[in-house]
């Protein structure tokens, strides 16, 4: 499936629909929502009663002159201020919980999501951008789930409940306090669209900033190493100051409808002032009535300011999740199977083969026929960018063929659960990739079950016992991406972590690229051992490296055009000689010839 974002599509616009399918998040959660919600209109039915037991007490005892009627009725709103509080604290505890339960579910999904979603989808996506979303996305939905919803409940039930009591009290004052509700509905929904669309910009600055920081952080050697600070720094600076400018745009936005909503109940406040000390003066309302329906009407300031607030929020929510919908509604392209071998015996054959990456017309490999039986290993060699590791990939579904099929033990890989066909197959790569997370975390990556023994013995395979001197051995955090090690010390702690896996198939990516003469010497030599009991596929551009295969496979313009040992194909191909270079020459290529 191809994913699209807003700067491809401009056209998309969040909506409440962008939040409503995320109400499956707040069912578990329903019995404290609605508790919530409760506790919430409580107390604001205690708040505007409070006016009302004001005007009683002006009306009645202090007009009157009975001064021990005073008492009682001031205690009553005492009582009533006191009951509300509680009911706000307990709101607030309440949601708490729920909120934070909500957030919680919604990462893990979102986590496991993009673990499910292919190669092909990480490939096009910036960490950075995938990062806002697990972060600042999911922090908008949850504080408009957590405040911006139940105040929109709330602050919408208090408006129409105050409007209908001032209307009560006197009818020409209330009429005038709800034609203020005009311009209110216009400008809101003016703001709303303009909101929409800035906080879409925003949040997408967001990503591509976290982008760059992340990228400044990994490769923050080659930065030094090529002096480019200044480069790398102004780029940043230029993503930064972008967001600046946006962001300020933004606030601009909000606080020309915020300053709006804070002028519309003081402009209110002023004309019912005046026309309802005129009301008093003619004897059409009591001066008790008169102060209930001032406080009810300060009592509507905070309501319709935070109006702006929540509308705000509101929209930051509705983006957030129309953009972890782009994440939620990408289809991953490889679903495994419901076969699962057994007894694996490891015979791997490519046939037919042909694959081209996603979105591109040109095809890396075709025609690829490629037989390997258990306990065999083939090395496959070609020039660079001949599609070799792109084969090696389709081994574990990194990628799936575009054309032909690759199958283990005669079953299509395709059919086999993506559960058993990795625990069948196992791969170190050229460039590893190292979690920061202890040496033993690491090791076991895809063995959790191993013990001290199997993990001591893969290794001395790999020739990596340097983690046994590491400050806490095994347990040693190694920092993010393994940069506190050399590429030598990375690469064979990521080849011990495949042969901890004690795999039926492994297929080693130019793994042993950073290890010097020495010990790529030892690692092979152990590395025999293992590939005796399992088929192997090792991508080489070493002389040294292709003889710890069986047999030899040349790739030459995306497909397989030779296949032999190590010697015949020195022998009798000359872009195979070509392909080694100096390495053939360092094996006498003079005596294998005669």
């Amino acid at each position: 499936m191809s994913l699209t974002t807003e700067r491809e599509h401009p056209a998309r616009r969040s909506g409440i629909h962008s939040l409503w399918r995320f109400r499956a998040y707040l069912r578990p959660h329903r019995g404290v929502m609605v508790l919530m919600l409760v506790t919430a209109l409580a107390g604001v039915g205690i708040s505007l009663s409070i006016p009302l037991v004001t005007a009683a007490l002006i009306d009645g005892p202090i007009a009157d002159g009975e001064a021990w009627a005073i008492v009682p009725l001031g205690l009553l709103a005492l009582a009533l201020g006191v009951l509300e509080a509680g009911l706000i604290f307990l709101r607030r505890w309440f949601q708490a919980n729920a909120v934070l339960g909500i957030e919680t579910a919604l990462r893990d999904d979102l986590y496991a999501r993009l673990q499910e979603l292919t190669m092909e989808f990480h490939t096009r996506w910036p960490s950075g951008q995938l990062l806002s979303r697990a972060t600042v996305d999911l922090s908008a939905i949850r504080r408009f789930f957590g405040f911006g919803l139940l105040f929109l409940v709330i602050n919408t039930v208090q408006l129409a409940v105050t409007i209908g009591l001032m209307i009560h009290l006197h009818l020409p004052l209330g009429i005038l306090v709800a034609g203020f509700a005009l311009p209110i509905i216009v400008l809101t929904r003016r703001f709303q669209r303009e909101y929409s669309l800035i906080s879409r910009r925003v949040q997408e600055e967001q990503g591509d900033l976290a982008t760059a920081i992340e990228e400044g952080a990994v490769g923050i050697r080659v930065i030094k190493a090529f002096g480019r600070r200044r480069h790398v720094y102004d780029s940043f600076d230029d993503k930064a100051r972008k967001l600046y400018g946006s962001s300020v745009d933004k606030v601009r936005l909000s606080a020309r409808f915020w300053t709006f909503l804070e002028v519309i109940p003081n402009l209110g406040l002023v004309l019912v002032l005046l026309f309802g000390a005129l009301a008093v003066g003619r004897g059409e309302l009591t001066a008790g009535a008169l102060v209930a329906f001032i406080t009810l009407l300060l009592q509507l300031i905070w309501p319709v300011a935070a109006l702006g607030f929540i509308l705000a929020m509101a929209q930051e929510a509705m983006t957030a999740g129309d953009r972890l919908g782009e994440i939620f509604d990408s289809v991953p392209d490889i679903v495994g199977g419901d076969v699962e071998l057994e007894r694996p015996r490891g015979r791997l054959r490519f046939e037919g083969v042909g694959f081209r990456f996603p979105d591109s017309a040109e095809e890396v490999l075709h025609d690829v026929h490629l037989d390997v039986v258990p306990g065999e290993t083939v090395a496959v060699v070609g020039a660079t960018g001949s599609g070799k590791t792109a084969l090696t990939a389709l081994v574990p579904r990194l990628y799936d063929v575009t054309s032909g099929r690759v199958t283990i033990d005669g079953v299509d890989v395709r059919e086999l659960t993506l559960a058993n066909l990795r625990a069948i197959v196992a791969t170190a790569f050229e460039e590893p990739t190292l979690f920061s997370m202890s040496a033993r975390e690491n090791l076991t990556l895809g063995s959790p079950d191993a013990t001290d023994e199997e993990i001591r013995s893969a290794v001395e395979i790999a020739q990596a016992a340097f983690v046994y001197d590491l400050p806490w051995g095994l347990d040693t955090r190694i920092g993010e991406q393994g940069l506190s090690l050399s590429g030598g010390q990375r690469q064979r702690l990521a080849l011990a972590r495949a042969v901890l896996a004690r795999p039926k198939i492994l297929v080693l990516d130019d793994t042993l690229s950073a290890l010097d003469v020495h010990t790529e010497a030892l690692v092979e030599e152990a590395l025999r051992r293992v590939l005796r009991d399992a088929t192997g596929i090792v991508v080489a551009h070493r002389a040294s490296t292709v003889l710890l295969a069986d047999k030899v496979a040349l790739l030459q313009d995306g497909t397989i055009s030779h296949v032999g040992t190590h010697h015949e194909l020195l022998r009798d191909v000359p872009v195979y000689r070509e392909l080694l270079g100096q390495d053939a020459e360092d094996l006498d290529v003079e005596e294998v010839l005669q």
